[in-house]
């Protein structure tokens, strides 16, 4: 009951903070532009003819472009709303008002960790499903596998958001951003060093994609994603992209990506317990 409170109490305090709103007003404008362009180009394609083939992965590779923006857009909401959830409470001693009896410690960070997620589920449904309908209405473009790609999105963000939890119980608010973003760029570095390494067959190069993929699999759970929700045809070019089918993550990566998140979410709650307040 103690998590649950908290975990109300989070949602409603994530919900004060500018950032959180000056997200959404960006998602919005975002999605403006994208239904702009998506117009813009199905119009184009009608005018000249354009085989319905084309048409299609044309309007199919927009979309994948929107959903890539959105995962982006995802990703720094999350760490930089929860950057701040326990390292900035405990350099300001706020936390010591609320890490009191019967509420636990353990109790309080997973509380916090619930109402974070409860944002971020909200967040990443309404902009997946904003270009989702945006690419239906205005260009009659499909998705393939929609829930299994936005599934995959939420749990980069939740894996994200469970690591910012366990540097925020060590680190001060500026070292936690900087060590969880460095980590995603870490993992997105890696799968651009996988996906090139498959192209051109060079088994040293997809070898350090995987490792840093193991070190942070949030990278691997986008690529996961965009090759759930694009047409076969458009993953099989051969060109390195963040769309690219040469390296596709196995399901055995996504399995191995949620026991991290929660061996990471278990290391946050057991740090957070032992440190003094």
């Amino acid at each position: 009951m103690g998590a649950w409170i908290m975990a109300g109490v989070t949602f409603r305090e994530a919900g004060r903070k500018k950032i959180l709103w000056m997200a959404l007003a960006l998602g919005v404008a975002f999605l403006a532009l994208f239904g702009t362009g998506l117009h813009f180009q199905a119009q184009a394609s009608s005018r000249r003819g354009v085989p319905p083939l084309i048409r299609t992965e044309a309007l199919n590779a927009m979309m994948m472009m929107g959903f890539y923006a959105i995962d982006l857009l995802a990703v720094a909401m999350t760490v930089l709303t929860s950057v701040d959830t326990l390292s900035g409470e405990i350099a300001s001693g706020t936390i010591q008002a609320v890490a009191t009896k019967p509420v636990t410690r353990r109790q309080l960070v997973l509380g916090k960790w619930l109402g974070f997620v409860a944002m971020l589920t909200l967040y990443v449904v309404l902009m997946v499903g904003g270009v989702t309908v945006v690419g239906r209405l205005v260009g009659g473009a499909t998705v393939h596998h929609l829930l299994r790609g936005t599934m995959l999105i939420w749990l980069e963000c939740i894996l994200l958001l469970s690591l910012t939890f366990l540097f925020g119980t060590t680190f001060s608010t500026l070292t936690n951003g900087v060590l969880a973003l460095g980590f995603h760029g870490l993992a997105f570095i890696g799968g651009w060093i996988e996906q090139v390494g498959a192209l051109t067959h060079s088994t040293r190069a997809v070898n350090v994609g995987i490792a840093a993929s193991i070190i942070m699999p949030s990278e691997a759970l986008w690529r996961r994603a965009a090759f759930e929700m694009q047409s076969p045809l458009f993953g099989a070019i051969g060109i390195a992209s963040p769309f690219s089918n040469a390296s596709v993550p196995s399901p055995t990566m996504i399995v191995y990506a949620s026991i991290y998140l929660l061996v990471t979410l278990g290391f946050a709650i057991r740090c957070f317990g032992r440190r003094d307040l």
